[in-house]
């Protein structure tokens, strides 16, 4: 009977004294949390100490039972209440309630499970079994039972909301694939499950938690936190609601929206692509790294293994299940041949062109000259993109041809990518790519920035020809010229077509292909991912929103010291993501059974 006596007065003790650190002074919704503490609390104090003990008797023993049980879910309820407020509360204070939960949970565990059960408690105490012996347990009749099935339903949900939530929050937790950018490795709808406790969980809404004990390699496959979204304290508080919701309700239940309505793609599932220490670049599909030990960039190994860039080489089986397969194998064709065209393209040989066009057009314009401001203004950046470019060629053959300042438009566009950037044209035969990553011979010092450099370059040519081509047809057409010239020039300008398609097609899809140097250098010294951050990617690249990319494009130039250069949208926006928002590995699919099984080592075809 003391050790009963000692656990009851002690459950009793630690009940008042979380009651007292849920108080709040701020005039939101933690306000809450004390009254609902004080209140639970004074049922547990009456009940277990007064009724039980006090009077010595177990005719409420059953109410006695169920509020211990309960209280790790009810302050738990209250912690989360307390902290949904406006204003944070300090880590010691978090950090006494944490302890005197895990306290109370244990306690209480210790209480319902064998001092209070109906299997020990009558040996505590010869009034209790008397008591119990006249009085055995039976199950109400009628109405009384009717309503005491209802309550043991009632009370079984509630446990299982409960327990589920602990469960997720503190052990492990199941997540489903919302989206393709992990294809093959996981396909929309399959159940990912996640180890928590080794990943460091957190209580809700605060900083403390379990230590994290699990380290993160290159290669995992992660669920963390999406970065994009807003990291205020009224997200951070809806958000967790929302997740309740979604672990209670197995994966069914997404109401996690933001600020316009629209579900969040929070939390994530990726693949850690880059660890402290690195500093990466992707190029052509083939993602390189380099650290301080050792500044030569080099092709990550294990990236090839699982990155996904031709979905159309997967059997016909795993196809089948892909919603979406972003690229045609023509397409893919495409990218290669248009990566190919660019690694060789002669620059020297490419401004010699430029300069000989803009010659030829001189032939056919008629306008006047007018100030080099108002020939800058004549077409703006938001028109010079590969798709405005080519789709107006004709168009824009007719006018320029005819205003006054379009020759002078049209040299500048197709010469002053070289003229102004470089310090002498013929250094141009200088620059070659020859598979560095960084070095003098790229353009910008790496070859992001260089492939930019060249892509611009051959918009413009490929635009120039297709102005030319223009321009010749219709007057060799006026003149009824030779039909066979005409012929041919109608072939060249298909050829010129195609070559335009495919350009804009590949500029489209680029920001999934490559991506320039994270971190950025700072100047020339490079710099590198820092402690605890890593870069995650989703292995279906074409289909991936991921840490390359914010989830808005803007207008941007590929070569900003060309003042005429071509203009692209992109979204590359790089970003890192702190250990914190890393919430575990998810190295095993539980769902559908066909696809179950471990992850870790596996490449899913």
């Amino acid at each position: 009977m003391k050790k009963l006596t000692v656990f009851v007065y002690l459950n009793a003790l630690l009940c008042i004294l979380y009651s007292f650190f849920s108080i709040s002074f701020h005039a939101d919704v933690s306000l809450l949390a004390f009254p609902l503490c004080i209140i639970f609390t004074g049922f547990v104090v009456y009940f277990s100490i007064f009724d039980l003990l006090r009077k010595n008797t177990i005719k409420h023993i059953g109410v006695v039972r169920e509020l211990v049980s309960y209280e790790p879910f009810v302050f738990i309820t209250c912690f989360i209440i307390q902290r949904a407020g406006k204003e944070a509360l300090s880590f010691n204070r978090d950090l006494i309630c944490a302890i005197l939960w895990v306290c109370v949970l244990i306690i209480s565990f210790i209480l319902k499970n064998r001092f209070l059960s109906e299997k020990f408690f009558p040996k505590y105490n010869k009034v209790w079994a008397e008591e119990r012996e006249k009085n055995p347990l039976r199950k109400p009749k009628g109405l009384k039972r009717l309503f005491y099935e209802i309550a043991e339903t009632v009370d079984a949900v509630v446990w299982a909301v409960f327990v589920i939530a602990i469960v997720n929050l503190f052990i492990v937790q199941l997540y489903r694939i919302p989206s393709e950018s992990m294809v093959p490795t996981f396909l929309i709808g399959d159940r990912a499950i996640v180890w928590k406790t080794t990943a460091g969980p957190k209580f809700p809404l605060s900083e403390v938690g379990l230590p994290r004990i699990q380290n993160y390699n290159r290669g995992d496959i992660v669920v963390f936190r999406n970065p994009h979204y807003k990291d205020d304290r009224k997200s951070e508080v809806k958000n967790y609601l929302a997740n309740f919701l979604y672990m209670i309700s197995f994966t069914l239940i997404k109401a996690n929206t933001d600020e316009n309505g629209d579900l969040k793609a929070d939390p994530l599932v990726k693949r850690i692509a880059g660890v402290p220490g690195d500093q990466l670049i992707m190029m052509d599909g083939i993602l390189y790294a380099r650290n301080k030990d050792d500044l030569e960039f080099k092709p990550v190994e294990s990236d090839v293994k699982h990155a996904a860039w031709n979905l159309n080489t997967l059997s016909n089986q795993s196809k089948s299940k892909i919603q979406w397969i972003p690229l045609t194998q023509e397409d893919y064709n495409i990218t290669l041949a248009v990566e190919e065209e660019r690694r060789n393209l002669d620059l020297f040989a490419a401004y010699n062109e430029c300069v000989e066009l803009s010659n030829k057009f001189d032939k056919y314009a008629s306008g006047s000259r007018i100030s080099e401001e108002e020939v800058s203004e004549m077409i703006p950046a938001e028109n010079r993109t590969a798709y405005s470019l080519f789709a107006q060629a004709d168009t824009l053959a007719g006018i320029l041809s005819a205003a006054d300042g379009g020759s002078q438009w049209f040299r500048h566009f197709m010469t002053d990518w070289a003229e102004k950037s470089l310090k002498s044209t013929a250094s141009l035969q200088n620059f070659k790519e020859d598979g560095s990553i960084t070095g003098p011979e790229l353009l910008g010092g790496d070859l992001y920035t260089d492939s930019l450099f060249r892509l611009n370059v051959m918009v413009k040519l490929t635009f120039g020809r297709i102005v030319l081509n223009t321009l010749e047809s219709i007057e060799l057409q006026s003149q009824e010229g030779d039909s066979g010239i005409i012929d041919e020039l109608r072939k060249k300008r298909s050829e010129e077509q195609s070559k335009a398609i495919n350009l804009h097609s590949y500029i489209s899809r680029m920001d999934q292909r490559n991506m320039p140097m994270f971190p950025a250098n700072r100047g020339e010294e490079p710099q590198f991912l820092e402690k605890d951050t890593f870069f995650m990617m989703g292995d279906n690249r074409y289909n991936s929103l991921d840490m390359r990319h914010s989830y808005t494009k803007h207008l941007v130039t590929f070569w900003p010291a060309d003042p005429y250069s071509v203009s692209y949208n992109t979204n590359i926006e790089q970003q890192a993501v702190s250990i914190k928002k890393i919430l575990g590995k998810a190295n095993y699919c539980i769902w559908p059974l066909s696809r179950a099984g471990s992850l870790k080592g596996k490449v899913r075809n």
